[in-house]
């Protein structure tokens, strides 16, 4: 997902920003249209996958994802375990049953790698007949999945894990919005109302082990007559719940391919000494109160998404992630390092496979594991490259995100150059302290600044002035006013 999700609301009639963010698609590289030949392989397909042998159709599954969402990849059931503890049935969209290995449509999505995110809308990586249709665990629709069934103690702790093939059919789409309010209110029903209380329990592990997740606000762009306003919305903790969910898949999944000796894991280097002393310097010029005995880990836990300044923190706690990558290994030879930092253990992307490439290669790794069997040819044959591929995949989409925040934000601010704001600068260029970024509170944008030469007090308030905002080209600057 972007660092900073953005998202448009009530916008449509917004000629320049969209038309800025149609030439940014354009520069990427990847255009939304696909190739005919992947279309027609695609409708094949759809037509006629390769479906499993089990048919596990009978059990009630449900989704949860944001409003408006039909690309849905996981669908879950939560259930109480005979004696205590809890069974989670994690459905992941099992793509490999429609992708045939070195057609057109799987060299069109190793061209992709993944789905690009603009504020507007998206770049698939599979063709929308299949991710949005015949593909995505969709409401009473009869699919394809990988079935993961992890079965937990009560306290949360994963005891045994299984993955197979099956057909499976989700009974309810949910938003984040509308499971949060079933929860609160005690009208879930069991299965959903687990999710609170698995996703608690996963989340204490997290803090034992020394794991951090991020509750990064959303900004939101929302058209006001002819203006736009910029604003932060804070995740639900229905968000976070799931989001569990998709973590202890992961790290059973890393598991499951260590103990295989095959395998690729997200990896994440702990990120060094002086990041943290930057932090540390940004949180006091926000007059967050981190004292010197409490952790990162710590600290990120108590702050509010909803508080302003705590939001804008939390937007500068993503440059400790920064350095995330993937890493094949085979004969049982770990790679170094082998754990994701924040995860705080051994973990690798498995439940996304219509957004990600390497998600369908994690799933039948991890078949292969449990079956105790060796992978695919296919999967063997793309493993040692596919590294390769994610990073420029999520370099592609790191241009896009950085592209999009800067055209929203101008968009944002084109009426208000030459006006004057109070900010506070987060980084600073090690070899150009000129340069850096500097955080409004109000609107809620985070921008470049530039000095005449004088080095930029990182850490510290500042009053800025808007020199430059323009959506065309993609700039927004502020200098020291």
């Amino acid at each position: 997902m972007p660092r900073r999700p953005i998202r448009l609301t009530g916008a449509a009639e917004a000629p320049p920003l969209r038309a800025a963010l149609r030439e940014l698609r354009a520069t990427i590289g990847v255009g939304e249209d696909f190739p005919a030949a992947v279309l027609a392989e695609a409708e094949q397909a759809a037509r006629a996958p390769r479906l499993p042998g089990s048919d596990e159709t009978g059990i009630p599954f449900f989704t949860i994802d944001p409003p408006g969402s039909v690309d849905l990849d996981q669908a879950m059931h939560l259930t109480r375990r005979e004696g205590g503890g809890f069974r989670v049935q994690y459905a992941i969209a099992d793509v490999a049953a429609f992708v045939t290995p070195g057609g057109a449509l799987d060299a069109e999505a190793h061209r992709r790698v993944q789905t690009l995110y603009f504020p507007d809308g998206k770049v698939p990586l599979h063709p929308p007949l299949l991710s949005e249709g015949a593909a995505s665990l969709l409401p009473g629709q009869t699919a394809p999945a990988l079935l993961w069934r992890i079965d937990l103690d009560a306290e949360g702790r994963a005891v045994t894990t299984d993955v197979h093939r099956a057909l499976v059919r989700s009974r309810a789409g949910l938003d984040y919005a509308g499971a949060q309010h079933q929860i609160d209110a005690g009208t879930a029903e069991e299965p959903l109302a687990l999710l609170k209380e698995i996703g608690a329990l996963r989340e204490a592990l997290e803090v034992e082990r020394g794991g951090i997740s991020l509750n990064v606000p959303e900004q939101e762009v929302v058209q006001q007559d002819s203006t736009y306003a910029l604003e932060y919305r804070a995740p639900l903790p229905a968000e976070a719940w799931n989001a569990q969910i998709s973590l202890l898949t992961g790290m059973a999944a890393a598991d499951l391919m260590v103990a295989y000796g095959t395998g690729i894991l997200r990896t994440l280097p702990t990120a060094p000494d002086g990041a943290v002393a930057r932090l540390r310097r940004s949180a006091t010029a926000l007059h967050i109160d981190w004292p010197h005995h409490v952790s990162y880990a710590q600290l990120v836990r108590s702050l509010d998404p909803h508080d302003g300044r705590h939001a804008a923190f939390l937007q500068e706690c993503t440059t400790l992630l920064r350095g995330a990558g993937y890493t094949a290994f085979t004969g049982g030879v770990l790679p170094t390092p082998a754990v994701h930092a924040a995860v705080a253990d051994e973990y690798t992307h498995c439940t996304a496979p219509l957004r990600r490439l390497v998600d369908r290669y994690a799933g039948e790794l991890c078949l292969a594991a449990v079956a105790g069997q060796e992978p695919p040819p296919w999967v063997s044959e793309a493993l040692e490259e596919l590294p390769r591929e994610m990073a420029e995949g999520s370099r592609r989409a790191g241009t896009a995100e950085r592209g999009y925040v800067d055209i929203v934000e101008a968009a944002v601010l084109r009426d208000r150059v030459g006006e004057v704001f109070d900010a506070v600068v987060v980084d600073v260029k090690e070899n150009e302290p000129s340069v850096g970024t500097v955080h409004l509170e109000d609107p809620a944008v985070v921008a470049r600044v530039e000095s005449d030469g004088a080095g930029l007090p990182l850490g510290e308030r500042l009053r800025v002035r808007l020199t430059q905002a323009d959506p065309v080209r993609a700039k927004v600057l502020f200098a020291p006013a």
